[in-house]
């Protein structure tokens, strides 16, 4: 309605406005009667349009407009996954590089980012189990955890230190036990033997072949020996520790499950491992995601100040009158 009052304006500015300006009395206006119009006088409307395109942009800033909420529906390719991840202090080794923990961090990052659609979830271990992060489509959480894994929580006591492979891989099919999705997945990623928890892996194996869920599992580490840095007073001192991952174990875990056992000596070879477990076979998901309005008046106010300014300068240069 406020859009109206430009009606009354324009009346007044195309009948009385000529009469508010100064004027000059001449004899006789003859000998101007041929002059062509300069091309500031056939500008001089443009004032007028720029404090109207200013005046409406103002009105429309005052509407408050807004964008609209919108439910989006749509038909996805995913299945549920949850990544066990090894956090015992071995992990420090240096036989992957910079690590074994944060090249199986950067490797899993890549892989989450690499399928968009899925449920994942993060659970970790070393002598006991817990949950990191429940299975979400929301991967930004879920990376942000993933970069705050860190092995010294068994070095600072918070969990037992150790190897518990059962615990790890009953934590993780307990969060899919739930889940509705026709393939459900656990990846299990160790550098050891199970030393600790009151799960056997292979009991662990047996209730997730019970729920249909396939394991695979990845043993990092050489076949030998690897780098370890050992705290000593003022700095850090190299030994070489043995590499004792149970691939017997772990085979096993696999079979039972429909699944796959692989060996990860170097970063490439993790690549390639998550590269295939990629291919996985996948299902189709319903997923209803919801916009959320905001406000949207910041380029209809740009657009009045742009033009009350342009308004202001074109009045005290081209157009600036002299009474």
């Amino acid at each position: 309605m406020l859009l109206l009052l430009m009606i009354p304006y324009i009346v007044w500015y195309l009948k009385y406005r000529k009469k508010s300006e100064p004027t000059m009395r001449m004899g006789d206006t003859f000998a101007f009667r041929g002059a062509p119009k300069s091309w500031r006088i056939r500008l001089m409307p443009l004032q007028l349009l720029l404090r109207l395109l200013a005046f409406t942009m103002i009105v429309i800033v005052l509407a408050r407009p807004q964008t609209s909420n919108s439910w989006k529906h749509r038909t996805v390719e995913g299945i549920d996954i949850m990544l066990a991840m090894d956090v015992s202090t071995s992990m420090l080794a240096e036989d992957l590089k910079p690590n074994r923990i944060e090249a199986a961090k950067q490797v899993a990052a890549e892989f989450i980012s690499g399928r968009p659609d899925d449920n994942i979830g993060l659970s970790i271990f070393a002598g006991e189990a817990f949950t990191q992060c429940p299975m979400t489509t929301d991967h930004a959480s879920l990376l942000s955890l993933l970069q705050n894994v860190r092995t010294d929580i068994a070095a600072r006591g918070l969990i037992e230190d150790g190897t518990a492979i059962g615990m790890g891989l009953a934590n993780a099919v307990s969060r899919l036990k739930d889940s509705k999705a026709k393939s459900r997945v656990v990846i299990l990623l160790t550098d050891g033997s199970n030393n600790r928890g009151d799960i056997s892996p292979m009991t662990a194996a047996e209730i997730a072949k019970s729920l249909g869920i396939r394991v695979y599992t990845i043993g990092v580490g050489t076949n030998k020996v690897a780098p370890y840095p050992m705290p000593v007073a003022g700095g850090v001192q190299y030994v070489n520790i043995p590499v004792e991952i149970d691939n017997e174990t772990l085979r096993k875990i696999a079979q039972a499950t429909d699944g796959d056992f692989y060996r990860a000596t170097n970063t490439k070879e993790l690549h390639q491992i998550y590269q295939e477990i990629d291919q996985l076979e996948k299902t189709k998901l319903n997923v209803k995601k919801f916009s959320k309005k905001y406000e949207a008046y910041q380029p209809f106010a740009l657009v009045a100040v742009l033009a009350l300014l342009l308004e202001l300068l074109l009045r005290i240069t081209v157009f600036r009158r002299i009474p």
